[in-house]
């Protein structure tokens, strides 16, 4: 069983900026791809970014430019920086994490984010 803990949702101002963060318990060799998704009110949850175990990254295209995922292997942790947001990035955002071979993906409990003046 996998374990992810995320942080660093809240409220921002359109044009600011957050960091989300997401600590997993799983092991570094058995992890296939990371990724954030989010999912706002009414709408269904989609990938917002990924990258993969060699390192290859993936953006939805109403993120591309503002948004950058990244991870630190020492410290288990995966990061979106998000940049520059604006309201519709108003949402639950999700981490997941996929092991290879596994059936099923694992999923954070979801951190808020709210952009709005």
């Amino acid at each position: 069983q996998v374990q992810l803990v995320e942080s660093g949702g809240g409220l921002v101002q359109p044009g600011g900026s957050l960091r989300l963060s997401c600590a997993h318990s799983a092991s570094i060799f058995s992890i296939n791809r990371m990724g954030w998704y989010r999912q706002a009110p009414g709408k269904q949850r989609e990938l917002v970014a990924s990258i993969t175990s060699g390192g290859a990254t993936n953006y939805v295209d109403a993120v591309k430019g503002r948004f950058t995922i990244s991870r630190d292997n020492a410290k288990k942790t995966v990061y979106l920086q998000m940049n520059s947001l604006k309201p519709e990035d108003t949402a639950v955002y999700y981490c997941n994490v996929r092991l290879y071979g596994a059936r099923t993906d694992y999923w954070g409990q979801g951190t808020q984010v709210t952009v709005s003046s």
